[in-house]
C-alpha cells in the first residue's frame, strides 16, 4: 500500500454509518468495507437487525447498531433477512421490504443521537433511510453489490418516483429515489477485473463514482471452531481437485421438480460432489433412492455449510453456483472454475460475464420462464468443466488467472484509499 495514501486516509477520522439491505450478499461485502475503514482509523457504525447482526462475524472496532424489525402481518416469525424466507416466496419479499421500510423511524432516531455522522453508506433499497439522512444534512453513498456489467447494462431506471401509499415503492423506484438522495455511487468492482464495463460507469450513472475493489473476504485462517469438521473429513477422502461443490444460495426459487433434475444431473455427471441444499421444514425434496445411489461419491448437506472452508479444501475442483457476485468472487478467490446456474437478473448478467472470461459455463435453460433446466444440461455442463480435459484445462487456467486479481490485496486496498479520499472531497460539496 502507498504509505502517503495510507497517511491521507487515516488522518482526521470520520464517522461512517453503514446500512446494508437485509440480505447476506449485501451485508457481507459491506462488513468487509467496515473492517477496512476501521483499519484506517475511522469510526464505523454498522446498522442492521438483531438476528442479522448475531449471524455476522464480529469485527474489532466496528460498532453494531441493532434496530428491531417491525412486525408485518404475513412475514414469518423471526424472518429478518431474505435467507429466512421460504423458497419461491411470492409476496414475502415484498413484506420484508415493507418491514425494512419500518426501520426508518428507529434509524432516524439513531442519526439524531449525539454528533451528526460524516457519511451514510447504504443499499439502493433503503430509500427512506437515504431521505432521512438528507433531511439531517448527512451525505450518503449508494452502494451497489452487483457486477459492474449489470450496472453498465441497466443504468439508472426511468420510472415515476410517485410511490403508491398502499403498495409501497417498487424496486426500480427504490433505486431511483435512493440515487436522487446520494452524492456518490459506489460499486463492488475494479477495472482490473472488468476493464470493459467499469470505465463506462461514471457516464452511465451520471454522478461521482467510486469503484470499491472486489471486497474479497479474508483468506481462511486456522480456527478453533469445529463447524464443518464432518464435511472436511468427507472431503479428505477424495483426490485433489475432484469434487464439485454445489451451492445455490438461500434464495434460489427451486421447485421440487428442479431439485430432482439437479440431483439426477449430478448423479449422471459421474463426478464426486458436495451439495449444500437448503431444506424447508420436513419436506423430503430429494428423488427416491438418490442418497443411497450416490453414497460415497456424493454428499448432500442440509445444515449450515461453512462455504469458505469447503472452497479452500484441496479436494474441491469446481463450484456449481448461482453466480451471485459474492459467491462468484469467493469461488475465483480459491481458483475454482464455475458451473453457473443463475436465477435472478444480476446473477444472469454476472454469469454471462464469467462465461465470456472462460472461467466456466452456464447450464442451459429450457422453457419460456428462463428458470427451467434438465438433468442432461446439468450433467453435460459439469462434465465439460470438470471431466473434459481440453475444455477443463482452459477453464481451470482462466480461474487461476483471475484468482490473481481477486488475491491482489494491494490493489483492493488502493481502491478503499481512493474511496476515502472521495468521501473527504465531496463531504461539503
Amino acid at each position: 500500500m502507498d504509505a502517503n495514501a495510507d497517511a491521507r486516509s487515516s488522518s482526521s477520522p470520520m464517522h461512517i454509518v453503514i446500512f446494508p439491505w437485509l440480505a447476506f450478499g449485501h451485508m457481507i461485502p459491506l462488513l468487509e468495507l467496515a473492517e477496512r475503514l476501521v483499519a484506517r482509523g475511522h469510526r464505523v457504525s454498522f446498522v442492521s437487525t438483531p438476528r442479522n447482526l448475531s449471524r455476522l462475524r464480529p469485527v474489532v472496532g466496528v460498532h453494531f447498531v441493532a434496530l428491531p424489525l417491525p412486525r408485518v402481518d404475513g412475514l414469518p416469525e423471526g424472518a429478518e433477512a431474505t435467507s429466512d424466507l421460504p423458497p419461491s416466496p411470492g409476496n414475502l419479499a415484498e413484506l420484508l421490504l415493507k418491514a425494512a421500510d419500518g426501520l426508518v423511524g428507529p434509524f432516524s432516531a439513531f442519526l439524531d443521537e449525539g454528533k451528526k455522522p460524516d457519511w451514510l453508506v447504504l443499499d439502493n433499497l433503503h430509500y427512506l433511510a437515504a431521505a432521512a439522512a438528507a433531511d439531517r444534512g448527512v451525505p450518503s453513498v449508494m452502494f451497489l453489490p452487483f457486477a459492474a456489467a449489470s450496472t453498465a447494462l441497466w443504468g439508472v431506471p426511468r420510472v415515476s418516483t410517485v410511490v403508491d401509499p398502499e403498495l409501497g415503492a417498487t424496486v426500480p423506484q427504490r433505486f431511483v429515489l435512493t440515487y436522487q438522495c446520494c452524492k456518490i455511487v459506489a460499486q463492488r468492482c475494479c477495472v482490473e477485473f472488468d476493464p470493459e464495463a467499469v470505465p463506462l460507469l461514471p457516464g452511465v450513472l451520471g454522478k461521482p463514482f467510486a469503484p470499491m475493489g472486489l471486497l474479497p473476504p479474508p483468506p481462511l485462517r486456522a480456527s478453533s471452531n469445529n463447524e464443518g469438521d464432518e464435511l472436511v473429513s468427507w472431503l479428505d477422502r477424495h483426490p485433489a481437485k475432484s469434487v464439485v461443490y454445489v451451492a445455490l444460495g438461500t434464495e434460489a426459487p427451486l421447485t421440487t421438480e428442479l431439485v430432482h433434475e439437479l440431483a439426477i444431473g449430478l448423479e449422471l455427471a459421474g463426478t464426486p460432489f458436495l451439495w449444500a441444499l437448503r431444506k424447508v421444514g420436513d419436506q423430503d425434496v430429494l428423488p427416491p433412492g438418490f442418497e443411497e445411489r450416490i453414497k460415497g461419491r456424493g454428499l448432500v448437506a442440509m445444515g449450515m455449510v461453512p462455504q469458505t472452508r469447503v472452497l479452500a479444501h484441496g479436494s474441491v475442483g469446481a463450484f456449481l453456483t448461482h453466480s451471485g457476485p459474492g459467491s462468484a468472487i469467493e469461488g475465483i478467490q480459491y481458483g475454482h472454475p464455475l458451473v453457473m446456474l443463475p436465477f435472478f437478473g444480476d446473477q444472469q448478467t454476472g454469469a454471462q460475464f464469467m462465461e465470456r472470461k472462460k472461467v466456466g459455463l452456464l447450464v442451459p435453460r429450457n422453457g419460456e420462464d428462463g428458470l427451467s433446466f434438465d438433468r442432461q444440461g446439468v450433467a453435460s455442463t459439469v462434465r465439460a468443466v470438470v471431466v473434459d480435459e481440453q475444455a477443463g484445462r482452459v477453464f481451470a487456467a482462466n480461474a487461476k488467472k483471475w484468482q490473481q486479481v481477486v488475491a491482489d490485496t494491494a490493489c483492493h486496498e488502493r481502491y478503499i484509499d481512493e474511496f476515502v479520499q472521495q468521501l473527504r472531497f465531496y463531504k461539503d460539496q
